[in-house]
């Protein structure tokens, strides 16, 4: 039985009705690679990942299973919302599997950015994680030419000393008597289809299943506070504006010693005053005389690491581009750089002084005419 507009969950995954849990995985997995917003910009990437995030909570679960198949979507319709793929998302046991490594240069761990600020519950150990941390810094182009070393100021949550980050004055936690130390709150729900349970994050202990039996005085008992710290950060040669930078472990405290999330220094590339990125090359613009574009001419030009000498040809025509190969930024990954591209535009005085205009006179006497071949092939339109 399915609701309006809703495709039936096998095949948004694309299996069969009896595929095994591992084989719902699978087809998760890579359909979740393929859609996911941060790596997919299509127009209904985003729409279709939740739709296959929706498919796979229910498909994993058996209880939920077992409903879908009797009742279909209707059986699974949980509360007035309906499933919402970004609370329920974070409770999936292998949904940091997915994507998976811990590099982050713009496309890589997708799981860890996506995620980041929130609270995770450390597999096994009833701690919650504490939240990541964004920290945004301008570099100019030179820096990431050669990269760069910065020290940054950051305000974080860092383990209580007073308690050593329990929360309890005395270091003892006792089971919290909301959730019994299960660290969630489970409702049951008559419906039209029978009994099912919602679980929820207990709103007493916050997930832990723990309380300090004596709060601390310092910390309010939730065993972080608030500290200022300065952090190195090296930047890398050749990364780009927007990149990511992951420093494990240098974010949020969690609470009552739960262990800290991390950190991620967010890079933006600042304009520079002569030349423009495109990827791995620089560009710029020189100007030059009519007389070293006629008769050629050998000038300096800037680069990145300093100026080089470009030789001008006889007959050089406006907006010309030369390539200086090697000239450009180094890449990011793996050996070599880019390089540059000198666009030269051909500067007409606006000022003449009495011999140059007496010069130029003389040369328009004997100058070839140009443009005369446009006239000819309009001739015909106009007569």
């Amino acid at each position: 039985m399915a609701m309006a507009g809703k495709r039936d969950y096998y095949e948004v995954l694309g299996i069969s009705k009896g595929a095994s849990e591992k084989e719902v995985k699978k087809a998760y997995r890579q359909l979740a690679k393929q859609f996911h917003p941060d790596v997919n910009k299509a127009p209904d990437a985003e729409a279709k990942f939740k739709e296959v995030s929706e498919a796979y909570e229910v498909l994993t679960d058996q209880q939920k299973r077992a409903t879908y198949d009797q009742y279909g979507h209707q059986g699974v319709n949980f509360g007035s919302d309906g499933f919402n793929w970004q609370r329920d998302f974070t409770h999936f046991s292998d949904i940091e599997d997915l994507f998976g490594g811990s590099d982050f240069f713009g496309h890589g761990n997708i799981f860890d950015m996506f995620f980041s600020g929130q609270n995770q519950r450390k597999r096994g150990s009833g701690e919650l994680r504490g939240s990541d941390i964004r920290y945004d810094i301008d570099v100019t182009l030179e820096e990431i030419n050669s990269g760069v070393n910065r020290k940054i100021n950051i305000f974080r949550h860092e383990r209580c000393i007073g308690c050593n980050g329990s929360g309890s004055k005395t270091g003892k936690l006792q089971t919290c008597q909301v959730c019994r130390g299960r660290g969630q709150e489970i409702k049951q729900q008559r419906t039209p289809f029978g009994m099912f349970q919602s679980v929820s994050t207990c709103t007493k202990c916050g997930g832990v299943g723990r309380l300090p039996e004596k709060p601390c005085t310092t910390c309010n008992g939730n065993g972080i506070e608030k500290k200022s710290k300065d952090i190195d950060v090296k930047v890398p040669a050749g990364v780009r504006d927007g990149s990511h930078l992951r420093l494990s472990g240098e974010g949020n405290a969690g609470p009552y010693g739960g262990p800290k999330g991390d950190l991620y220094v967010v890079i933006h590339e600042a304009d520079h005053s002569i030349f423009t990125r495109h990827e791995d090359d620089i560009l710029c613009d020189i100007s030059i005389t009519f007389t070293q574009a006629a008769l050629g001419a050998e000038i300096d030009v800037p680069t990145i690491d300093g100026r080089v000498s470009l030789k001008i040809p006889e007959g050089t025509q406006n907006h010309t581009v030369f390539r200086l190969k090697n000239q450009g930024l180094p890449h990011l990954r793996g050996g070599g750089r880019g390089n540059e591209h000198v666009r030269v535009t051909i500067e007409v005085p606006k000022i003449l002084s009495k011999k140059q205009r007496q010069i130029l006179e003389e040369y328009r006497k004997i100058e070839p005419k140009v443009g005369q071949n446009i006239w000819d092939k309009l001739k015909g339109i106009f007569t």
